[in-house]
């Protein structure tokens, strides 16, 4: 006989912060009214993470899913916007690009933009790719309007950087409103159940039992319940995304309040700025093997644009995911499943991927094989498709420090070393059906790490060249034209009343 529950009715949410939060509001505000009985457990002793402060366009997704309002959300947690993310010195030292949230160019013809761009590129006739692209014309400026809806010229997106701790904090606000019930308590053992090995109840430093019938492990990098419970083994990635430790620490804004993140290559990692409206958030990245963890603090404190709001913490990491992120009854979510480095500001993405694949496939009776092993099959395409995305940072530097050479020539996955070889042969990019990063993301790291096409669609050449030459002036008048009508970044944020009050700030 099969001990497992017929109905799951209880749900468990082992920690808090970022990802235990995000889980709670979601499943409250979107199956909170069918009886969903949710309880989130977590202690006020032990600290969250929290330096996961940059998203990507997804997390508006997200906001309207379970009805947050946008410049509300902006007003709590000190949000600026983010167009992009600003690499420097990857492919060399001085070199400069912008991942943007947007396409490159416009349809000219019946190949693709970048083709057309590629043949103009090889002919001495194009400017940067960088200049085709509006997101990142209006974030070197540091304008910002909101994209008009419907119109192809204006097709980009945009995300945001805010106080991860406060969104944390709201969320909980939202979450316990809507019926989630919090429980302040250290969590010192977990009981199994004899027959299916599934988790029964969470054990309280108290002796209070907290029973559940699906258990989401939001425990961080400890992975109370995937890992130390159900021992679900590690898949190590170090050997492709080698970083292994970090130190984080806000300042006062320099002047600066672009609306991007930006991540500068150092000499064995590289150093985040993350503009908020109350302050800058800062880190550096690092391997241990070639940075002694005192020089790389002493190195990023040396690197700050405003005086120091705090001590820098140091993080300890190892970059790779669990082989199953949904075991018996227990689905991993945030830290506890994975961690991939913030080097694209994937993190809380792939916390909301977890969150919406697990509501998609949420038991209302019997877990059923089916429902992990689908869960597990979405959560292994986001995250082998983000590292091969990162590794590609990585591989495709010129740079001559020790680190950035014996990294330049390491083994790199099969998925990865095809898309590159694709990519300059004939500019031909991979445009999944799931997955995060698209086709003009493989472009903007591409180009700007100097992998440049040899070749190109064939129809690119049907267009007479001085015409190609001319259509793509056009386009890039046009771009520095609206970037230009647009507001300035801070000027929208008063206007738009997302304006922080600084009284809020509890750090």
């Amino acid at each position: 006989m099969d001990a497992r529950p017929q109905q799951i009715d209880n749900v468990v949410i082992v920690g808090g912060g970022t990802a235990g939060w995000m889980t709670a509001a979601a499943l409250a505000r979107l199956l909170g009214r069918t009886g969903l009985s949710i309880t989130l457990v977590e202690s006020t002793a032990i600290g969250t993470v929290g330096v996961g402060e940059a998203t990507l366009p997804q997390i508006r997704r997200f906001n309207r899913l379970i009805g947050i309002d946008e410049r509300q959300m902006m007003a709590r947690t000190a949000a600026t916007i983010k167009l992009g993310i600003e690499f420097r010195d990857w492919g060399r030292v001085g070199d400069r690009y912008v991942h943007p949230f947007g396409t490159y160019g416009e349809e000219i013809g019946p190949a693709g933009f970048i083709h057309y761009w590629a043949r103009a590129h090889a002919a001495g006739k194009a400017a940067p790719i960088g200049e085709y692209s509006l997101p990142i014309v209006a974030a070197w400026e540091e304008r910002f309007e909101a994209p008009r809806e419907g119109d192809p010229r204006q097709s980009y997106d945009y995300a945001f950087q805010f106080d991860a701790g406060l969104y944390a904090a709201w969320l909980a606000e939202l979450a316990q409103a809507a019926g989630v019930v919090r429980r302040e308590g250290r969590i010192v053992d977990v009981r199994r159940a004899g027959e299916s090995g599934d988790i029964a109840a969470a054990v309280l430093e108290s002796g209070e039992e907290i029973a559940g019938d699906l258990f989401i492990d939001c425990s961080g990098f400890r992975a109370l319940l995937i890992g130390e419970a159900l021992d679900t083994p590690f898949e190590d990635w170090s050997r492709w995304l080698p970083c292994n430790r970090a130190f984080a620490v806000p300042c006062a804004n320099g002047g600066e309040h672009g609306p991007y993140t930006r991540a500068t290559a150092r000499a064995a990692g590289w150093q985040w700025r993350i503009p908020l409206q109350h302050r800058v958030g800062n880190g550096l990245v690092y391997c241990d093997a070639y940075w002694e963890d005192e020089a790389a603090r002493e190195f990023l404190m040396a690197n700050l644009e405003g005086e120091p709001g705090a001590e820098p913490r140091q993080l300890r990491f190892t970059t790779g995911r669990r082989t199953s992120l949904w075991r018996g009854n227990c689905v991993a979510i945030g830290l506890s499943g994975g961690f991939l480095e913030p080097l694209e500001s994937t993190s809380i993405d792939l916390i909301q991927s977890g969150i919406l694949n697990l509501i998609e496939l949420f038991p209302r009776t019997r877990i059923e094989d089916s429902d992990r092993s689908e869960y597990d099959r979405l959560m292994a395409i986001e995250f082998d498709r983000i590292r091969d995305f990162l590794v590609l940072h990585y591989v495709a530097n010129r740079r001559e420090e020790d680190f950035w050479r014996a990294i330049r020539t390491m083994a790199i996955p099969d998925s990865l070393a095809e898309k590159i070889e694709d990519f300059h042969e004939r500019a031909i990019l991979p445009d999944y059906a799931e997955g995060l990063f698209q086709p003009v993301s493989w472009i903007a790291v591409l180009l700007g790490q100097n992998i440049v096409p040899r070749g190109w669609d064939p129809r690119a050449g049907a267009m007479d060249g001085e015409e190609l030459g001319e259509k793509l002036a056009q386009i890039r008048t046009r771009i520095r034209r609206e970037a230009a009508a647009m507001p300035d970044h801070r000027e929208f944020l008063r206007a738009s009343g997302a304006s922080f009050s600084a009284e809020r700030a509890d750090r």
